[in-house]
């Protein structure tokens, strides 16, 4: 793939607008001559061409007559489809939320899917920063995956091997970016629905403090976890991302109201004097070789950059999973129950044929075997007699974890560690084994129970082998709640450190 201006870092293509170098309606006609020649990835559920352009028409039309464009303008964009959009679908991957009838209104599901009557505030400041929104990403349905293959549309590609995951359940907003379909994205992050595609993808992507970004306007799937954050190309884009979404809501009360930080201007901030914790819990058995030898050797170069390096102890970290997946589930099993068949759940026609090799047999109008599965278990964990056993000893054990996070940040300043085990797996590699499947979020689920802030980016390729490409690793930074500008400080060293030329971008198709 040739570096044309959509690889650009987000802060020039929106400088390069401003200029009047290249109009918005150019810009987004290219991510959009992109999406076509890429549909092949099934990034995209709904592609709003007509509004995007529509959009960028607007923001040139604003540029000519003198105004003042916003932080992203012109830049293209996309959108997690568990977002509310006003002018687009909203169905979570999910054929529940579809309005295809007996008779059918042609199209994909997902085209005729729910229409919210409002933004989510993470999309209405997305727009009041003059960003173009080219439309809706696929995703794991109602964010409940690690793969992108429960999505009720047909899995997302890597598109780094078209026959790998891409990751989840943020898989779609991930390839958008990674494939350079869109500038960056929005995805939502509730164990490392985030984090963990964007290492898979090759990308960044960041899950904020808890409270950092309103949650208004997304549908939940635990309510305590859910966090929206951004994907990019590099730490900088990211950042202007993060700025533009973050900041109190009175329309979340768990919206925190702390000052929005500088984390554009803290990328070029020197990390000489930061002190990085290494936790043992993250680089013991199950770890893939090859991405413990890329994460050791970005670190090994952060060294010497001037961090000091020091062990701490997270020893409740191997309680995260089950931890994670009491709570996570008891909370699904409560926002899901809106869901009721009676109001959602209209007969569907089966999925597209050009997915069905991928995507296997053919769903009825309610929810995937997953999402089941995870309501089953939450409604379980909640039922009388169980309640104390499971739901609220995971609660306690929450607080331990998050005990330990805190007792690691009075001597470090981060923790560096690996996001995801293992590089991106095949399709099917792990899909009829739940728990091996769980496994894959192994080392972002203690940060999401915690509620700290959390980044990936990448730091370097595995090599490739007789059975695998070459394929990116993500080394995950964490920081303490509300000091995300010390992963981006990181997280800019590590780019300059690992990739001096700049991202590594997939092969070209």
């Amino acid at each position: 793939m040739s570096r044309d201006i959509l690889d650009l870092p987000i802060p020039q293509q929106a400088d390069k607008v401003k200029s009047g170098e290249i109009s918005a309606v150019a810009l987004t006609e290219r991510a959009l001559q992109r999406m076509t020649a890429q549909s092949g990835l099934h990034a995209f559920l709904h592609v709003s061409r007509e509004a995007a352009l529509a959009a960028a028409a607007a923001v040139d039309r604003k540029r000519a007559s003198g105004a003042a464009l916003g932080k992203l303008s012109g830049v293209p964009l996309a959108i997690k489809d568990a977002l509310c959009t006003a002018d687009a679908p909203t169905t979570c991957a999910s054929k529940i939320l579809t309005r295809r009838n007996a008779e059918g209104t042609g199209g994909s599901g997902a085209e005729t899917g729910w229409r919210p009557p409002y933004d989510a505030t993470v999309v209405a400041r997305l727009r009041a920063a003059d960003a173009v929104l080219v439309g809706k990403t696929n995703m794991d349905e109602f964010a409940m995956g690690s793969s992108g293959e429960n999505s009720a549309f047909g899995p997302m590609k890597n598109p780094w091997d078209e026959a790998r995951t891409a990751g989840g359940s943020s898989g779609g907003s991930a390839v958008a970016v990674a494939a350079g379909m869109a500038a960056g994205s929005l995805g939502s992050d509730t164990g490392g629905s985030i984090r963990q595609p964007a290492a898979l993808c090759g990308i960044v992507g960041v899950k904020p403090s808890y409270g950092r970004v309103s949650r208004y306007g997304l549908v939940a799937f635990a309510s305590s976890l859910d966090q929206v954050g951004p994907f990019a190309r590099d730490a900088r884009s990211a950042a202007r991302l993060l700025e533009v979404i973050s900041g109190a809501d009175g329309h979340d009360s768990t919206c925190a109201d702390v000052p929005v930080g500088a984390y554009e201007a803290a990328c070029d901030r020197p990390v000489k004097g930061l002190r990085i914790g290494i936790p043992e819990e993250y680089f013991g058995e199950g770890l893939d070789p090859a991405v413990a030898e890329s994460v050791k050797a970005a670190i090994s170069a952060l060294e010497r950059e001037g961090c000091s390096v020091h062990p701490v102890a997270l020893p409740h970290t191997k309680h995260g999973i089950a931890t994670y997946y009491i709570v996570a589930t008891a909370e699904a099993s409560s926002n899901l129950a809106r869901f009721d068949g009676v109001r959602f759940g209209l007969r569907v026609e089966p999925p597209r044929a050009d997915l069905q090799a991928l995507y296997g047999k053919t769903r009825d109008a309610g929810f995937g075997p997953e999402v089941k599965r995870r309501i089953l278990l939450g409604t379980y964990v909640l039922s009388s007699g169980y309640y104390d056993a499971y739901y609220r000893k995971a609660q306690k054990t929450r607080t331990l974890i998050k005990q330990d996070f805190d007792r690691a940040f009075e001597h470090v300043d981060a923790i560096a560690a690996p996001t995801s085990p293992s590089t991106a797996f095949k399709f099917g590699e792990k899909a009829d084994d739940p728990l091996a499947m769980y496994l894959a979020d192994i080392y972002t689920l203690p940060a999401s129970l915690a509620g700290i802030a959390g980044l990936s980016v990448p730091c370097g390729m595995a090599k490739a082998t007789a059975t695998q490409p070459s394929l990116p690793v993500g080394l995950q930074l964490l920081a303490p709640a509300f000091e995300e500008e010390r992963l981006f400080t990181l997280a800019a060293a590590v780019e300059r450190l690992t990739s001096p030329g700049g991202p590594a971008l997939p092969p070209a198709r």
